[in-house]
């Protein structure tokens, strides 16, 4: 698929955006664990939260509050299957997304956020790890994350994996940890603080994290965040 660049940054939380490191999470904190997850240790244990910057992706003739608001702490964004693409002329998709602009190549990172889907939103992706320097002929992402309208809303990896069910209008936490190398890393993938996904990235590249919708099905899709946070080790 192809990716296409930064159309635009702002200023602030609402655009060009810089998230700050904050104080370690609770570790007494006890989350629901789903029936077939598999209970680990706190898979923020050893990692540290670091600060990180970002700039938006949306439909090249809209101005971001078209798409986006932020309020009490939430980043909603929204977008409709006959918006523009991100830029003029692209063949690919409509999307509202934060691209964040900590690129790396190895190392571990850990995408970590809350995550609201609300009821029929289908085949859209809500996070993402693209690949943007990547040998010819490889894939142009480690991993997606994309919410269909079947069981209460699923998420699943890709259009395969099922993931988790019942998905829709409730908040649940979303952590996507990559120890990346300059072979071949591990993309693993917890749900509430539960492993429910280990797979091997698509190898060697510089790659950075993206979440919002970019939209593959029809009618209008939104997804919400909160308490995004980057972590590394």
């Amino acid at each position: 698929m192809k990716r296409r660049t930064v159309l635009r940054a702002g200023a602030g939380l609402l655009a060009g955006g810089t998230v700050a490191a904050a104080p370690a999470a609770d570790p007494t904190a006890v989350p629901t664990t789903p029936p077939t997850a598999v209970r680990t240790a706190d898979p923020t244990d050893g990692w540290t939260r670091t600060a990180f910057t970002y700039s938006w992706h949306k439909p090249w003739n809209l101005d971001l509050s078209d798409r986006h608001s932020h309020t009490g702490g939430v980043h909603r964004v929204w977008v409709y299957a006959t918006d523009e693409p991100f830029e003029q002329g692209s063949s690919t998709g409509p999307r509202t997304e934060m691209r964040w602009k900590n690129d790396y190549t190895t190392g571990d990172r850990m995408w970590d956020a809350d995550v609201y889907l609300p009821a029929g939103t289908d085949r859209a992706s809500f996070v993402q790890i693209l690949r943007t320097r990547r040998p010819s002929g490889t894939p142009a992402t480690d991993i997606m994350l994309n919410v269909h309208d079947t069981d209460g809303g699923t998420v699943r990896r890709y259009d395969g994996t099922v993931l988790k069910t019942g998905a829709y209008d409730t908040w649940f936490n979303v952590k996507i940890a990559h120890e990346a190398s300059s072979g071949t890393g591990t993309v693993k993938v917890y749900l509430d603080n539960s492993l429910v996904l280990t797979v091997a990235d698509r190898g060697p590249a510089t790659r950075y994290f993206k979440n919002g919708v970019y939209h593959h099905g029809s009618g209008r899709a939104e997804a919400r965040f909160r308490d995004i946070t980057h972590w590394t080790r």
